[in-house]
């Protein structure tokens, strides 16, 4: 009995002392982990210095989803420079997420599972932005900023904020690209316009460099050119390039063709409707007579973004009526190559007074719009990360990108180092994929702030900008002016917008100007048929609240 009573105490002694040692690493690893989780809510929930970057509050790893409605955008977060940087300074790393084919129909699917990822960027027009704010499927930038960093007003553009609140106060998006009236005054002549009509040097110089300013002008053009230079490198040439054709329409042949024809938004007060303007049917008339001439191919019907990319790279078009920040990388291949292949900027379609365009320049709304879901992952680090972006320290960061590696101050001014300037002068491709500065991560660039550090603009691109000066208009009055949503006003727009889509192509495609003018009084009558009137005093109504808001 003894002998089983020594092994008894022996074994509880040991028992008792592993068991303490077990507990000590249990209290030990519980305290650390507690310690680690209080830390996070924390730096979530601590009031952050309205002077002080939130950001620096962790900085620990995170990855955000991000979703961006553009499938012609490629880049991989994480591939270059200044993404590496922007991760290992912020703790925040980006997985973009792109929809492969329809981004309507992406997103559409998305908002209808109430799933969406942490931030969307979107056009600022598109019907999406109200599902998601009637929704409650994002939240309030305002709010977050309240709760987790008041920094962000610090930094964000009061105008801007002012622009984008809702009916309920809250401020959901913020815009990328964006310039209020005030803005638009100061840097106007600084910042022109993305609208042109380009030709191809060669092109246009071989067969005398015609006016293409009139109809007339305009067809001959056309037809000297395929006649004169039939094929490019084997392939046949396109007489006119044109942005891509939508569900809704083609931007090219919409308010693009109207600014260069000077057609009014306002007549005595009230909305013009552009589209029934004499100037207007006149144009569109002479490009049904260019497609009866054999003068439009195919390919502007059903190519999209990438497959005019890989044209206007191979110099295909001898024309385009297209935006030319669109076409950069392909405009430096052809100028690596034979800088009299390029395409140069010349005075296009026009009104029958010859009037100069009214182009359009930055506008409050800007380009795109970013929100922050309901669903996303840290609140606190996606609004912070957010301010960084928008400050002057994440706009430099993502444009100049790293100081002694792509920038330096130099004769008093931070700016790019000269090698890292050729490249991104002959070489856009492989500028992005080495480096990621200059606007490869645009989402919420700052196009105004950027000013202080960007180059002087250098040839192919600099005929392209310096032709659109003192033709550019600020038309912020207009935005945002089209119902959107599920209201009878939206519901009302949306059907024009897609009748307008079905419609445009018929009318280019028709056999004659009578067949064109039945086809095109067939849509005013389905348009007044599907609520237009509704649709127009909507747009009243928000063009004066605009009015208002912007202080004419």
């Amino acid at each position: 009995m003894k002998r089983l009573s020594v092994k008894i105490i022996v074994f509880l002694t040991i028992f008792s002392l592993l068991f303490s040692s077990l507990t000590g690493c249990t209290k030990k690893n519980t305290s650390e982990t507690n310690n680690k989780v209080l830390d996070k809510r924390n730096a979530e929930n601590v009031k952050s210095n309205p002077d002080e970057p939130g950001w620096k509050l962790d900085t620990s790893p995170i990855t955000f989803d991000w979703y961006v409605n553009f499938s012609w955008f490629t880049a991989k977060w994480g591939e270059d420079a200044v993404s590496k940087y922007v991760t290992d300074k912020t703790g925040v790393s980006i997985n973009f997420i792109v929809p492969a084919g329809n981004e309507e129909e992406k997103l559409n699917t998305m908002i209808a599972s109430g799933q969406l990822p942490d931030f969307i960027t979107l056009g600022w027009w598109e019907d999406a932005v109200k599902k998601m704010i009637e929704g409650q499927l994002v939240l309030p930038l305002n709010k977050l900023a309240d709760q987790y960093d008041m920094y962000f007003f610090k930094v964000a553009n009061p105008e801007k904020l002012a622009w984008y609140k809702q009916d309920d106060g809250n401020v959901y998006e913020y815009p990328n690209a964006s310039s209020s009236p005030k803005d638009f005054d100061k840097y106007k002549d600084l910042k022109p316009s993305n609208q042109t009509f380009e030709v191809r040097k060669d092109i246009y110089e071989a067969i005398g460099s015609p006016d293409m300013r009139t109809p007339e002008g305009f067809l001959n053009a056309l037809k000297a050119a395929k006649e004169k230079f039939p094929t490019v490198d084997g392939q046949p040439l396109i007489p006119l390039g044109l942005h891509e054709f939508t569900d809704t329409g083609n931007y090219s042949l919409e308010s693009y063709l109207q600014n260069f024809l000077a057609i009014p938004m306002i007549k005595d007060g009230k909305l013009y409707d552009r589209y029934t303007d004499p100037e207007y049917i006149r144009w569109l008339k002479t490009l049904r007579k260019a497609n009866e001439m054999g003068l439009l191919s195919k390919d502007i019907f059903i190519d999209k973004r990438p497959q005019m990319e890989e044209k206007i790279a191979q110099g295909r078009y001898f024309a385009m009526l297209y935006q030319r920040s669109d076409f950069t990388q392909q405009q430096q291949a052809l100028y690596a190559k034979d800088p009299n292949k390029i395409y140069i900027a010349i005075d296009g379609p026009s009104n029958s007074k010859l009037d100069t365009p009214t182009l359009a320049g930055d506008s409050i709304s800007g380009w795109t719009v970013t929100l922050i879901s309901k669903n996303v992952k840290d609140p606190a680090r996606a609004i912070r990360f957010l301010s960084y972006l928008i400050s002057e320290e994440g706009q430099r960061d993502l444009y100049l990108g790293i100081k002694g590696v792509t920038w330096d101050t130099i004769d008093g001014k931070d700016q790019f180092k000269s090698e890292i300037l050729n490249l991104l002068n002959t070489d856009r491709a492989q500028f992005d994929q080495k480096y990621g500065a200059s606007f490869k991560y645009w989402m919420l660039m700052d196009t105004n702030m950027i000013l202080q550090w960007a180059p002087p603009t250098a040839e192919p691109f600099k005929q392209l900008e310096d032709w659109t000066k003192g033709k550019t208009v600020s038309f912020a009055a207009f935005d945002g002016i089209n119902p959107t949503g599920s209201s009878e006003e939206g519901v009302a727009a949306n059907k024009i917008a897609q009748l307008w889509g079905k419609t445009l192509p018929k009318l280019l495609l028709a056999k004659s100007d009578e067949e064109f003018d039945k086809i095109f009084n067939d849509f005013l009558k389905k348009r007044e048929e599907y609520g237009y009137e509704k649709v127009l005093k909507y747009q009243q109504m928000k063009y004066e609240e605009n009015l208002k808001k912007l202080g004419q």
